[in-house]
């Protein structure tokens, strides 16, 4: 999962960015409404966090020029403002959710998470695909009740295709989905990570389909 941290204190953003890569997302990182806007305008992000007293361009106009652009992605709003009439205005501009200031981090991660599943149409913290189970919560992967070790990427790839699962989804949306703007697109990471979670979780879950891209499907009979 891919996500835009939009927040004008250095500090702050640092480490929402920092908390957020720890727990297996791609991040990239904007400090001013401008360039917040012009990221959420042209990369596909999976969620955003969204301060709304921004330099350049205020966090809520920035929101409401997503949503009139037709850009849906789920966007928790962080703001220092207590009055009521500030979130409903959040929540008017097209925000899913928000943090006041001061936050526990865990909060917003555990908000995020909620969002991500809400979007991919998951109620629970737990993704099953056949034997094997994701636990967004702990960032833990079981197979048929047994842990297994996956590196950060292979979990952020396996991550996805859980969100995802029974929809093919192509090796390009997984580059966009998987990396922060300053990955090597030309690479053959997204091989050789399909292949070594193949070998881990069984070569029947991921399948490829020729010409689209791969499909997370429980094996026959799981």
């Amino acid at each position: 999962m891919r996500l835009l941290v939009v927040e004008d204190d250095p500090d702050l953003n640092r480490q929402i960015a920092t908390a957020l890569e720890d727990a297996g997302y791609a991040v990239d990182r904007a400090f001013d409404g401008e360039e917040g806007h012009h990221l959420g305008d042209t990369e596909p992000y999976d969620a955003v966090v969204l301060d709304i007293g921004l330099p350049k361009k205020d966090g809520i106009s920035v929101l409401e020029q997503w949503r009139r652009d037709g850009r849906v992605m789920p966007v928790l709003i962080l703001t220092a403002r207590d009055r009521w009439s500030d979130k409903v205005q959040g929540f008017d501009a097209g925000a899913d959710d928000y943090v006041p200031k001061p936050f526990h981090m865990e909060e917003v991660l555990a908000r995020l998470r909620a969002l991500l599943r809400r979007a991919t149409g998951h109620a629970s913290s737990e993704l099953l695909c056949g034997p094997v189970r994701l636990d967004t919560r702990a960032g833990r992967v079981t197979l048929d009740g047994h842990p297994i070790k996956l590196t950060s990427h292979e979990y952020r790839l396996l991550a996805y295709l859980m969100h995802h699962q029974g929809r093919v989804v192509s090796r390009t949306e997984l580059v966009e989905h998987l990396y922060d703007q300053d990955f090597d697109r030309d690479s053959n990471t997204i091989e050789v990570f399909v292949g070594r979670l193949r070998k881990k979780l069984g070569s029947d879950v991921i399948q490829t389909v020729r010409g689209l891209g791969y499909v997370l499907m429980a094996p026959d009979g799981a």
